[in-house]
């Protein structure tokens, strides 16, 4: 099974649009992820994808009447072509019986499109805690997911220690992973290299090689992952500056690094 570490455009948007392709491609990442680019932008978009040789992962954002925003912004993203679709789908206050009604709904569209779609176990989503997502899973056969698993650590206000079941069936359903360091207080470390981090590093590499070995064993070709880190707002700063405590694209080039370090062990 091949690595495939894509770069998120998140923390990039200060940069020329030409800019951040060329720099994504000149550090060796295999694509980008991003929200689909707006109308006005779409054909650069287009033409950069193609001029630096970089696959793609859409990002989709339901609101509103959730499945036919889903519908509609699933069948844009089909047109470009992206390696999958990263969902941030439903919402933690729906009722179940509305979100189960979405699921089962986003599934069959994904089966319409022909484009794997991993739904994000993101805060303010259906998928915020692990026995919410549990549930979810076992009432919706085929409904896969992005593991970001930070969030659950955030919510839960622990390194998961006692969600060994919930996590094993999350991480066999689990198809692309966001690769961020969460904590028991937060969603993001200040940079996962940090000793003092070192347990919350442990503990989601442990979850990352449990996922990279379910999908080996379920005969993918590859997997992708983006170090997901984000700019201020999850990046820490300093106090009346917002000078961040660390820069944000060392802190994903080192978390590529970390990654195709340990690939191959984890393959293993």
């Amino acid at each position: 099974m091949k690595l495939k570490i894509f770069k998120a455009l998140w923390g990039m948007e200060h940069l020329p649009l030409d800019q951040q392709f060329k720099l994504i491609s000149e550090a060796g990442y295999a694509g980008i992820e991003s929200p689909m680019p707006e109308h006005a932008n779409e054909a650069l978009f287009r033409k950069l994808l193609k001029e630096y040789g970089l696959e793609y992962n859409a990002m989709v954002f339901t609101d509103g009447d959730h499945k036919e925003s889903f519908k509609q912004q699933v069948e844009r993203a089909a047109t470009f072509s992206p390696v999958l679709i990263n969902a941030h789908s439903s919402k933690d206050d729906a009722p179940y019986e509305e979100q189960l009604e979405f699921y089962r709904y986003a599934v069959d569209v994904e089966r319409s499109v022909g484009i794997p779609v991993a739904h994000e176990t993101h805060r303010g989503r259906a998928m915020f805690t692990p026995w919410a997502t549990e549930q979810l899973l076992k009432d919706v056969p085929g409904l896969s997911l992005c593991a970001d698993f930070s969030h659950w650590c955030n919510v839960c206000e622990s390194l998961l220690e006692n969600q060994g079941e919930r996590m094993k069936l999350a991480s066999e359903r689990s198809i692309h992973i966001h690769s961020r360091v969460g904590h028991a207080e937060g969603p993001q470390v200040n940079h996962p290299a940090a000793p003092e981090h070192a347990s919350a590093l442990v503990a989601h590499s442990v979850w990352w090689r449990d996922i990279i070995r379910n999908r080996r064993d379920q005969g993918a070709e590859f997997l992708t992952v983006v170090p997901e880190f984000g700019p201020p707002g999850y990046l820490q700063t300093l106090p009346f500056t917002n000078q961040p405590v660390s820069d944000l694209w060392e802190v994903c080039l080192w978390m590529k690094g970390y990654i195709e370090s340990q690939w191959d062990e984890w393959l293993a």
